[in-house]
């Protein structure tokens, strides 16, 4: 424990009274002394400020009141507890110091014991609350820092179940690291447009952007005969591959059943459920059409799309940057949302630079 005693500021425009504190103070406090609201406040703001501030009320210049309104006004000085002397005893005044937020009063003529008592309840008070403070903000980290450990953890977690779906397609993580960032520059563009303001908001977006990477988490349950056939499917293996759609659905679906619901898992599923759906209502699973389609997964779609045609894969070359968005704008209103191929068309470099920085690197 420190041996350092705690430091007491007293404030008296009359010396007698000043040797009456120090006398009754001094063996077991550090006494600093000033002798008017000037000299008063510089010594508050000294450092170390004092722990504790004996204030006299009737000061010429500037009395006491005012000194404690100063004091509590200063972020420097605000906390310092303030105990009132003085031989105003009415009740008007007292209410007066505690609004302006003394602690305590002590009237003169002093009694020893009663200075002593209080002067030592304050000081203990205040070091409580301040070890409090220190724990609270102790606290507070270790909070943040097991939430960011849990954030952390849960994203490599994301990252991987979604990296072990896209390896069994011979894809690579990086298509989900660009897939990611195609959804988050798409839903940011359109966050002011009137048609997606209300949902686009900065908790929505960046659901979506957590959320994005498990979109095709259902194909895990595609089988390798179809999901690593190198050239075109036949319709009944086609009818197959579509179903990763519905099994990504059903998967974070019984999530939800097991471990409760969250904005995450209803997002993922959401996602990993429409973001095969056309403009149309030629997409699949549920041929949904138009604005019945969720947001999440209009965005999905082109940020997917645009991605598969800039990639490499064993069964095809990859398309120009060019190419793919001459592809997807010809594709408005069929395939892909209006609004949201414009935002892209506006958006077409950002897309190229988040490719380039997360290109596929191949064997030979």
């Amino acid at each position: 424990m420190s041996d350092i005693k705690p430091k007491i500021l007293i404030v008296d425009d009359e010396k007698f009274y000043i040797d009456v504190v120090v006398g009754l103070l001094e063996d077991n406090y550090k006494i600093v002394v000033a002798k008017d609201g000037d000299h008063a406040l510089r010594r508050a703001a000294s450092d170390p400020p004092p722990d504790l501030i004996l204030l006299d009320i009737l000061m010429p210049e500037m009395d006491g009141y005012e000194v404690c309104r100063r004091l509590k006004a200063d972020p420097v000085t605000r906390e310092i507890p303030v105990i009132f002397l003085t031989v105003k005893s009415e009740v008007a005044d007292e209410l007066k110091g505690f609004e302006l937020g003394a602690v305590d009063y002590i009237s003169k003529p002093m009694s020893p014991p009663i200075v002593q008592a209080r002067v030592n309840t304050h000081i203990a008070l205040n070091k409580a609350r301040e070890l409090l403070a220190d724990q609270n903000q102790h606290l507070e980290t270790k909070v943040r820092e097991r939430t960011e450990e849990l954030t952390r953890t849960k994203d490599v977690a994301i990252y991987c179940m979604a990296s072990l779906a896209e390896t069994r397609d011979l894809e690579t993580g990086k298509h989900i690291l660009r897939t990611q960032n195609y959804v988050l520059s798409l839903a940011q563009k359109l966050s002011d447009h009137m048609n997606f303001s209300d949902y686009l908001n900065e908790t929505t977006i960046q659901l979506l952007y957590k959320t994005s990477p498990l979109h095709d988490i259902g194909k895990v349950g595609v089988p390798d005969r179809i999901l690593l056939k190198p050239g075109k499917l036949e319709p009944e293996e086609w009818e197959l591959m579509k179903k990763h759609a519905q099994y990504g659905h059903d998967a974070l679906l019984r999530a939800e059943q097991e471990m409760g619901t969250t904005d995450f898992l209803m997002m993922a599923r959401e996602i990993a459920y429409t973001h095969h759906e056309r403009w149309d209502g030629t997409g699949y699973p549920q041929g949904l059409k138009g604005r019945d389609i969720p947001i999440s997964g209009r965005l999905m779609a082109i940020a997917d799309v645009y991605d598969a045609l800039i990639s490499r894969r064993v069964y095809k070359d990859p398309y120009s940057h060019e190419k793919a968005v001459e592809t997807i704008s010809e594709e408005s209103g069929s395939h892909f949302d209006p609004d949201v191929v414009t935002a892209f068309m506006v958006l077409q470099e950002e897309f190229l630079r988040i490719a380039i920085e997360y290109a596929d690197t191949w064997p030979g």
